[in-house]
């Protein structure tokens, strides 16, 4: 079932890059929360997206908002890919139950065995107050995302 706007964001604790556990609910009350679901890492789309989210994140509500992206993609595969491309961001790995949160959050795409392009805007008191699901070729647009930080 999908997550909807308006519907407490399920929490969930995933490892990032470095192996660090990384839980939603520690952002609640401090931060809103920008999480950003795409299919794999080095992938052509999807590297385009975060670099322009890397690049763009001081237009994207600077230090009231984290940004969390989330993959199927091992730890490890994550580590190098953000060396690679300098992410200054959680990558977090849904690795293992696989999918696991990208099914919560319903974004997950069974006969791929991986993630959707699901973004959820989830505001300091942990509901969700945005959403945009594209499918896996379809990359989104964040001039979006600013609108829909700029009305929390």
């Amino acid at each position: 079932m999908a997550v909807e706007v308006g519907d407490t964001a399920p929490d969930f604790e995933l490892k990032d890059q470095h192996g660090t556990p990384v839980k939603l609910s520690d952002f609640r009350g401090s931060k809103d929360v920008v999480l950003v679901f795409y299919p794999l890492a080095f992938s052509g789309v999807c590297t385009g997206e975060l670099c322009a989210i890397r690049d763009e994140l001081p237009t994207l509500g600077g230090d009231d908002v984290q940004v969390l992206a989330v993959s199927v993609d091992s730890v490890f595969a994550l580590r190098a890919w953000s060396e690679q491309e300098k992410y200054q961001f959680p990558l977090l790995s849904d690795f293992w139950p696989h999918g696991g949160v990208a099914q919560a959050y319903g974004v997950f795409n069974d006969e791929k065995g991986l993630a959707r392009r699901g973004t959820f805007i989830i505001n300091k008191e942990g509901v969700v107050s945005w959403k945009v699901d594209n499918d896996i070729p379809n990359a989104r647009d964040l001039d979006e995302y600013r609108k829909a930080l700029a009305e929390l």
